[in-house]
């Protein structure tokens, strides 16, 4: 995958990142809950206790519905991803393994651990933001891939 930069566009992008943090904020507010995909999903998975499906339901249909509602109005990008199916299925794995070893992903961390002054989530928003910084740099500059 590669960024056009000529085609960056600052304003909409941080439109983008104040929507996620107001409804990060509105979701902690309101309900009393992390915005942490990966926990939201999670807690889809495992047998529900009272009340817990229905908000977690409409999260997700709202990260899914969200594009498509989108669609409407503008043009979609296509992105390119210069990896094959195996290496995707497996870096999504290898995602999911990780978000349980850190009790969390980049949403619940970073997003929301951070804004609460977590010292757990800043130790794992660094080391996943290092180890994504040293796998980029090994496969592009070490191992030339694109």
């Amino acid at each position: 995958m590669s960024i056009d930069w000529n085609a960056f566009t600052p304003g909409p992008a941080l439109a983008g990142g104040v929507l996620i943090g107001v409804a990060a904020g509105m979701l902690a507010l309101l309900n009393g809950r992390i915005a942490g995909i990966s926990g939201i999903v999670g807690g889809l998975l495992e047998p529900a206790k009272g009340g817990e499906v229905a908000w977690r339901v409409a999260f997700v249909l709202g990260l899914v519905g969200s594009p498509l509602v989108w669609m409407v109005f503008a043009a979609v990008p296509t992105p390119q991803i210069d990896a094959g199916p195996g290496v995707s299925i497996a870096a999504g794995l290898l995602v999911g393994v990780g978000t349980r070893y850190a009790s969390g992903c980049t949403s619940g961390h970073a997003v929301c651990g951070l804004s609460r002054l977590s010292l757990r989530s800043l130790a794992a928003t660094l080391i996943f933001m290092g180890a994504g910084f040293a796998t980029v740099f090994v496969m592009r500059h070490l191992l030339g891939a694109p």
